[in-house]
């Protein structure tokens, strides 16, 4: 018989980077981390927002460092960086992103580029960091991209936004598989539409009635922000050892419909 943790969920002794941590979906799955026990370090562009993260974490052992995702080149020395300064990482969380809500007419390179480097490419080049002994935690670890149901089912407008979503759930089974000998597992979480900031925001300029058929498109109503940080801690834990290359739907219902 094995000897299985008491709490298989707890994230003891596991020190976690957690990009777009310094609001909505990326601040929530921050606390939580810290709640259960995970040594967390946040990052984000913005510093103030960022020390607000940290200031609601619970425990001991956190750190956050601003940096823009958009700089490429520089994601592996930032990693390098935050291992010696901090510790060798056990999980990563690429919850960073942006949405571009613009007909497919309008967008041009530069836009394009904008969400596609944010969303996955960083995503890419932040996972690929694992397979450096320095970065990583020698007992292997967890990476989870918040991608959205957007990649499956979509709408009008957000043409850059499903395309980038979507191409995380084909990286997410592509390095799972290139991963386990590390014994890092590699998922993702889909949510739809989530109670933050950003949709309290785009909803200010709807009338009731779209507000109204919005949730009425959700059978177990919209979202929050801990749904989907239950869901990412989930797949980090130990519960989740035998879980990668997944796609773990998180919507309410919204892709049921």
């Amino acid at each position: 018989m094995n000897n299985s943790p008491v709490n298989p969920f707890l994230l003891n002794g596991r020190r976690v980077l957690v990009t777009g941590a310094s609001s909505g979906i990326g601040r929530g799955i921050a606390i939580l981390l810290s709640q259960l026990g995970a040594s967390v370090v946040c990052s984000g562009r913005n510093e103030e927002r960022l020390q607000e993260t940290f200031d609601n974490l619970e425990g001991s052992g956190h750190a956050f460092s601003r940096f823009n995702l958009i700089d490429i080149d520089e994601i592996r020395p930032w990693m390098s960086e935050i291992s010696k300064q901090h510790g060798k990482l056990w999980g990563i969380v690429h919850a960073a992103g942006i949405q571009q809500t613009l007909p497919a007419g309008m967008i041009n390179r530069e836009k394009f580029e904008q969400v596609v480097t944010l969303n996955a490419e960083a995503a890419f080049f932040l996972a690929k960091t694992m397979l450096s002994p320095s970065v990583r935690d020698e007992h292997g670890g967890s990476i989870v991209f918040i991608s959205s149901v957007m990649s499956i089912v979509s709408q009008a407008a957000i043409s850059t936004y499903s395309l980038s979503k979507a191409a995380l759930s084909g990286l997410a089974k592509s390095l799972a598989i290139e991963f386990a000998p590390k014994k890092i597992r590699v998922n993702c979480v889909s949510p739809a539409y989530v109670r933050t900031p950003l949709l309290d925001d785009m909803t200010k300029k709807w009338d009731k009635n779209q507000f109204e058929d919005l949730i009425k498109r959700h059978p177990l109503g919209l979202g929050e922000i801990q749904d989907v940080a239950y869901s990412t801690a989930f797949l980090l834990s130990e519960a989740a050892r035998w879980i990668t290359g997944t796609n773990l739907i998180v919507d309410g219902g919204y892709t049921a419909i």
